[in-house]
């Protein structure tokens, strides 16, 4: 039997069901990841939140609505994600596709120079009389 939804003050039902998927079921998980860390695993997961989303779970933690919360609060909120967001910056599906294909075009070059140089090496070895059976 499952455990029913606990209701987060400010988020709505298509931002609930965001959060749920990447972990934060209620106020107490908001708390512990923080709504700059929640708000960045969001992203993460593909989807596209505005900063009301942001500003919904911090007034969440404080007990008041999103639009209650002081000016300052809010740019501090922008600074800390502005923050998050340059120290492990946020890759578009695109973008992680081309690293992908861009580091197996990497590898197999790799080993193309690899195959090369044992070559070599072997045609070395026969050139001196030896075989690679000897």
């Amino acid at each position: 039997m499952s455990t029913p939804a606990v209701k987060i003050r400010n988020v709505g039902p298509k931002s609930a069901a965001w959060l749920r998927q990447v972990g934060v079921r209620s106020t107490e998980d908001l708390a512990r990841v923080g709504p700059v860390d929640a708000f960045l695993k969001v992203k993460r997961a593909g989807f596209r939140p505005t900063l009301n989303l942001l500003y919904s779970m911090a007034g969440a933690l404080a007990d008041c609505h999103w639009a209650e919360l002081p000016e300052d609060h809010k740019q501090e909120l922008l600074r800390d994600l502005e923050a998050a967001e340059s120290a492990h910056p946020i890759q578009t599906r695109w973008e992680r596709q081309k690293a992908a294909s861009e580091d197996a075009a990497a590898a197999e070059a790799s080993d193309v120079e690899r195959e090369s140089a044992e070559g070599a090496a072997a045609a070395q070895q026969d050139d001196r009389g030896l075989s690679r059976f000897d």
